[in-house]
């Protein structure tokens, strides 16, 4: 069984993964506040700073799922987070996502970020599968996680209602035994 209770620190060259909590919010809250970023998660929730404290200020207690703070290295800045959840115990398997605050998409910080959890989920927590959801809006997330070992499984036609329109999204996974060491 997973240890979900314990919040590692996974360092990178670019990026350390720490536990999040309540004090990182306001470096957290261009990530929510970004019209382009809820738009490219299908985000329609809104939220206020007092619900996102409370609700990182829980995540330490959590025992089914793992949130952790993307932190630069170079400047220590909070920019964003990267969350392993859905834990189905069953199957070894849980479900990945991961935001980061605009103005640092593109440097590879996530895709660092993404290869840290992970290899941590497979290694440390005894996964099999780690899954996740892209929406056809946002081919550029889509490369990063096939960049980061993720396959395309599938497609949920007409999963997102987004300003009206319908957008189909891409199941992607990657598998334990697929995983490369490092």
């Amino acid at each position: 069984m997973p240890d979900f209770l314990h919040k590692p620190i996974l360092t990178g060259d670019l990026v350390v993964l720490r536990p999040v909590t309540e004090e990182d919010v306001p470096a957290l809250l261009p990530m929510f506040e970004d019209a382009e970023a809820n738009r490219l998660t299908g985000n329609h929730a809104h939220f206020d700073e007092a619900a996102l404290r409370k609700w990182y200020g829980s995540r330490g207690d959590q025992d089914d799922r793992l949130d952790l703070a993307v932190v630069e290295r170079a400047t220590g800045r909070v920019v964003g987070e990267a969350v392993l959840s859905l834990w189905d115990e069953p199957n070894e398997s849980c479900s990945f996502r991961i935001g980061l605050v605009p103005d640092v998409v593109g440097r590879g910080l996530g895709t660092e970020a993404t290869r840290l959890i992970v290899g941590y989920g497979f290694g440390s927590l005894g996964l099999y599968r780690i899954s996740l959801e892209v929406y056809a809006f946002n081919p550029r997330a889509h490369r990063a996680y096939e960049k980061a070992g993720f396959r395309a499984e599938g497609v949920l036609r007409g999963a997102l209602l987004w300003e009206g329109e319908r957008v189909d999204a891409t199941v992607m996974s990657v598998l334990a035994p697929e995983w490369p060491a490092g």
